[in-house]
Formats: C-alpha cells, structure tokens, sequence
C-alpha cells in the first residue's frame, strides 16, 4: 500500500479539534461537504455542483512542497467527532502575508469550531506572517463574526466573485496584525 507523503506542516491542538494537514483520505467527506449549495455559495472558489475528482486535486495542490496555500483539517476524533469537520488554509501572499479561508460541514455551523479553528491557527502563526487578510460575502455574517471574534479589523467594502453563484458579490474585508 502506498503511503502518503506530506511536507513537514505544524500540526495545531485546540480544546476540541486537531488542525492537521490534509491527506487523500480526508477526499471523500470533502466531496460531501463541499457538494452542499450552501456552503459553496458561501465561498468564493468552490463550484456548484462539487466536481467529481476537486477534493483529491486540492489536497494534492496543498500538499506538495512548492504550494503557495497551506491547509489543514479540523479533525475532531479526539473529542469523538469525525476526522474531517472542516478546513482552514493560509494562502500566501507577498511581504511576510496571508489570506486565511476556511469553512466547516453544514450540520456544525454556529458551534464555535471555526472561531476555534481561526484563533489557533493565529495563535500559532505557522508561516510567520506579519498580516493576515480575510473576506467574506457580505450576506454571511456569521464568517464576519468568526472573524472579528479573532481579533479581525473590519478594512472596508469589496466585491468578489462566487464561483457557485456564477456572480459578482459584495464583501467585508478584515486584517489582523501579527507583527
């Protein structure tokens, strides 16, 4: 059986999750979640319907040594919960900066997980950023709060494009300092 090799990645606990680097084996409950209109919709890059074969070509892309975006799961089998809930990523920009994403399954929104997630993964500060973006659809408020809950400052208004709703939306977008 062949194994998996990842790129050294931090490995970050939280009270109620392990942020972990994603493995092929995380693809099937991707493709369940991210086949939810609801959350898709609720993201930028992710398209509706969820192609067949997109989850193991994103955990290949995230996990190959000259990535430019780093991702971790939100595996919660140590407090009894599945060991996909969610996933949170850091792309990376120019000047010691990110832009964080994340979104988690349907059945657990409005739990806490993603502020969870959020402020570990500030916390932590694995890519030794000096500055983290963020943006979110303006008719998502509960991203925002996860956002200013981590110490996020509101920047302004923006526009981005949703790849499932095939339109242009506008957007909050945050900064949080580091350095």
């Amino acid at each position: 059986m062949k194994q998996e090799t990842i790129p050294t990645q931090a490995v970050i606990e939280t009270p109620r999750l392990i942020l972990r680097p994603l493995r092929l084996s995380d693809a099937g409950l991707m493709t369940l979640y991210l086949s939810d209109r609801a959350l898709s919709q609720m993201t930028r890059s992710i398209p509706h319907p969820y192609p067949r074969g997109a989850a193991e070509a994103y955990i290949q892309s995230v996990t190959k040594p000259d990535r430019t975006e780093t991702a971790w799961a939100l595996d919660g089998t140590e407090q009894g919960g599945s060991e996909l809930l969610g996933v949170i990523a850091l792309k990376e920009m120019d000047r010691g900066q990110s832009e964080i994403g994340y979104w988690t399954a349907p059945a657990i929104w409005n739990t806490g997980f993603a502020s969870e997630a959020v402020k570990a993964l500030i916390h932590a500060n694995p890519l030794d950023n000096k500055t983290i973006f963020a943006s979110v659809f303006q008719d998502n408020p509960g991203s925002a709060r996860v956002l200013t809950n981590a110490g996020f400052e509101y920047l302004g208004d923006a526009e981005s494009y949703s790849v499932a709703r095939g339109a242009s939306l506008p957007t909050w977008t945050y900064l949080k300092r580091l350095a």
